[in-house]
Order: structure tokens, then sequence, then C-alpha cells
């Protein structure tokens, strides 16, 4: 029996109640734009399409000029949460846990006087962000940092990277499938990044609103930009500086160039030894879930994202970072992730080789993690070690004084004492100088049995 056109509308709503809710969190918030432009994915991602984001809705805010926020164009993603609840994309698990990743994003550009309709090249940038995001199950937050290393419109623009932050006007919604954030993307100079990097992505974030051309109140982009908030305030960077001496440095580690042997007894400077094996992809599942279970006091790095626009990547692209802590109990077990691994290996020295790029960071972390009782990780793009840094007091840590260097297969960790974490800081502050250093270079502390060669980036 055929069922009459009343119980077909009972049984499949026009709109998904995903996409509804979404729809709805906009249509409040600008009731005269019910039908926005949109870039629509063409082939959607659920029938085997390339781009994860169905649509990209693309609205103009007149901004409060009363208020110092110039009128902008505003870009909010479908596709991140769960749109249909189906399954088709998302596995539905209830409408207390989030919908799908739990986000979805938004852009604020700023409106240039002349423009009668949004640029659309925003919507790519989404869509490369969510492809991370799907291809990698790592969620954006607010306070994440994103390296790019390219203006994020291809142009010159010195805008560059990223910053997430909380949007300025769309609050978090309770939809029949979850719980959805939005997520507002900030675009950001290279120095501004890095002090994102050296301090944290929240403090940064509020420096940025207290500049109205670099981002202002609700941190509008704006791609025309010349100069960094420390250009347009130099006081701004000894406000840094002092974040960091008190709070620390969030940034726990990134990708590098690095290797690390045990040095025979007259060869330190010579030619490296090939590691003898790789670290697999759930060795390194496992050494991602130990320092996030043990060694962590928030949220471990993340993997890099990388710009499928730009050229070669960098020497060595810092992790995507985020505030959040972890979530994980204080008692969970951090070495029950490390059976394949095999059990910890005491070295008597120990030879670290770091590119130039990498070695940079080692003075914030020695003054920003290890300090503050934190660990640092270099994690090899090659894929076949991990050194990981820390000090007294690192829960999980398989090391201690009386046995500072130790292995388990090709992930190292250092241990460095309060008074040896002073006088690297001291010795290796020259790493972090605009100045150039002769490479290769080899710092030597034949009394500690460490040893650390700088070499170029190329």
């Amino acid at each position: 029996m055929a069922a009459n056109e009343g119980d077909k509308a009972d049984a499949v709503p026009i709109v998904p109640v995903g996409l509804e809710a979404v729809y709805t969190a906009c249509r409040n918030l600008y009731p005269d734009q019910p039908n926005p432009l949109q870039v629509t994915a063409v082939l959607k991602f659920w029938l085997g399409g390339p781009d994860p984001l169905d649509y990209i809705s693309m609205y103009s805010n007149p901004g409060l000029l009363e208020r110092g926020i110039p009128p902008h164009w505003h870009y909010v993603s479908f596709g991140l949460s769960d749109l249909y609840g189906d399954g088709r994309v998302h596995e539905f698990t209830g409408p207390d846990t989030p919908s799908g990743f739990g986000f979805e994003l938004t852009f604020r550009l700023k409106r240039e006087p002349t423009e009668t309709a949004p640029p659309t090249w925003p919507a790519q940038l989404m869509q490369g962000l969510a492809k991370y995001v799907f291809q990698s199950d790592n969620t954006l937050c607010a306070g994440d940092h994103v390296s790019w290393h390219s203006p994020l419109d291809n142009s010159e623009s010195r805008v560059q990277h990223m910053l997430m932050s909380e949007d300025a006007q769309l609050q978090p919604i309770a939809t029949p499938l979850g719980m959805v954030n939005f997520v507002q993307i900030v675009g950001v100079c290279t120095e501004e990044l890095q002090a994102a990097q050296r301090w944290n992505g929240p403090s940064i974030l509020e420096l940025l609103k207290s500049c109205q051309v670099a981002g202002g109140e609700w941190l509008i982009t704006d791609m025309r930009r010349g100069e960094t908030i420390f250009e347009l305030n130099p006081h701004l960077q000894d406000e840094v500086e002092r974040g960091i001496d008190m709070d620390g440095s969030n940034l726990s580690g990134v990708s590098a160039r690095c290797s690390w042997q045990e040095p025979d007894d007259l060869e330190v400077s010579g030619d490296e030894k090939p590691l003898s094996q790789r670290i697999s992809p759930q060795q390194s599942e496992q050494i991602k879930a130990a320092l996030k279970k043990g060694l962590a006091s928030e949220r471990p790095a993340l993997p890099p994202i990388s710009n499928p626009q730009a050229g070669k990547p960098p020497a060595n692209p810092p992790y995507l970072q985020s505030q959040r802590q972890s979530s994980l109990d204080s008692d969970s077990d951090p070495q029950g992730n490390l059976v394949e691994l095999g059990n910890p290996r005491c070295l008597e020295r120990v030879h670290i080789r770091l590119n130039h790029e990498a070695a940079a960071l080692l003075p914030l972390s020695m003054k920003g993690r290890l300090r503050h009782g934190r660990h640092f990780t270099f994690k090899s793009v090659s894929g076949d070690c991990a050194i990981t840094l820390v000090s007294n007091g690192v829960e999980g840590a398989f090391v201690e004084e009386s046995h500072p260097y130790a292995a388990r297969g090709q992930w190292l960790q250092v241990l460095f004492t309060s008074d040896f974490i002073n006088l690297l800081e001291e010795e290796l502050d020259e790493l972090s100088a605009s100045e150039q250093i002769d490479l290769p270079k080899t710092y030597q502390w034949p009394e500690k049995g460490l040893f650390i060669t700088i070499t170029p980036n190329d």
C-alpha cells in the first residue's frame, strides 16, 4: 500500500536535521539573508567527491562601525558536523556527544569598498582544512594554530598562517545529532604564528583583538595588512616574553630533520650512522598515546597540516597545537602502550643531530617547556626516530637522574636537570638569534655524555 503524501513528509524531512540546525543558527544571525551565496561541492564527499564540505555559505556582515568593527564577509562551512544523521558521512553517537567532528569552520574577511560579491578563495582554504580533519581524524578547536607557509589567498600577502578562535557571533548549538561549535579561522603573519607557538594561541588572539587593524574585537582577517602586531606596538613583544617566563610554552613538539645515536668512544662528529629501523605507524601511535597519557599536561602536538597549494614544505613544519587539556584519567598507565617498542635501554652517551630550523627551538624548549616541568619532542620527518626532552617530575618518563639517556626502540628520551637547563639556555641562546651561524656546529658536554650537532636546513 502506497503511503500518502502526508506520510512521506513525516517520514523524510525536507531538510536533514543537522543541516537545518546549522542553517537555523545562520538565519538567526542573518535574518535578512535567507538564501546566501554558496560554494557547493560538485560531487558530494559521500558520493566519492574530493571535498569534505558539502557547502560553504557566504554572508555579508555590516560590522559595527561604532565599535570599530568593519564590514566583512562571513563564511560558514557545512559538513564537519553530522548534517544527515544516516551514517553516510558521520557515525551518530548520541545527542549529548559531538555531532560528527563537533564543529564547523567560519572565517571573517574584511570587505573591500569596491567588492559587491564575496571572494571564493576562502572556501578552498576551508576545504583544505576539512580534508586534513577527515584524513587525520584530528579536530580543530579555539587556540589551535596552523602553519600554512603560503599567503592564504595565494597573493603576496604577509598573512600566511592561521590561528583558531571561537566565532565572534555564532554560539555553540545543540542539535538532535549532537553538539556543534563554530571555530573561526584567523589569518596571521609569520611573526604572530611564531609567538603563538612560543607562548600559546589564546594569548596571541587577545593581543590581536587589542589591535583593530590586526583583527580587532571580532578577529576579522585583512589580507592587505602590511604590519604585524609587534610592528604596530613593539611593547607587545615584551608581553609575549613575560608570558613565556610566567606561563611557559604550549608548543610540545615539531616535525624535524633529526637523528640520534650512541657514539663510539672516539667518534662524535663523524658521519652519522644510519638507524637500524624505522618507527612503524603502530609505534608512532604508541609514542603519541604515551605522550598524551603520561608525559603531557595538555593535549600533545598533532601532525603538521600541509598546504596543497604551497611548494616545498618547510624544513620542520610545526605541529598543529591545541590548548585543550587531556581528557584521560591521570592514573592511566602510560607505559601500557609501549609493549611493541621494547624495554627501555639505558645509554651512557648520546649524540643528537638537528637541522638548524629545528635547533632554533632548543632555547624555547628549555625556557618555555622543561623549566615549567613539561616535555618537548622532535619527531623525524622521515619517520625513523623521535627525541623527547624531559625535566625532573615529568610523569611517565622512562629516564631518571641516574640514567638520563634511555631509548625504547628508536624513541629517545633525554632528562635535563635544573642546573643543566640553565647551562643549555645560555650556551644555545645563539641558535634562536637572527645572526648566521657557521654550520655544521657541534655543542659538546663530554662530562654529561651529550653531543648536539646542528646541520644546515638544506
